[in-house]
């Protein structure tokens, strides 16, 4: 579960860090973060539910697949922001 934590850290340090500037983007830009917000949100949520959930230790694996795959979806996703705001 230390990976998924360690994600979510990486993905909130990324977020905060364009957080500020997404103002000055496109609106093309600032649609793909508040899609990239929705999508935090969720993940997070999900993540925790995981953590917290001890039944799913049984079936763990797959759904942290799940998360694992949105988590680097998210970090895409900023990174794309970010690249955005650069230009």
């Amino acid at each position: 579960m230390a990976d998924i934590d360690d994600l979510i850290e990486e993905l909130k340090q990324k977020r905060d860090e364009l957080r500020v500037r997404i103002h000055l983007a496109s609106k093309e830009v600032q649609e793909e973060w508040e899609e990239l917000e929705k999508k935090m949100e969720h993940f997070s949520g999900q993540a925790k539910q995981f953590a917290d959930d001890a039944k799913l230790k049984e079936t763990g694996s797959g759904l942290g697949d799940a998360l694992g795959h949105l988590g680097h979806e998210l970090k895409l996703g900023y990174e794309r922001v970010r690249d955005a705001i650069k230009d």
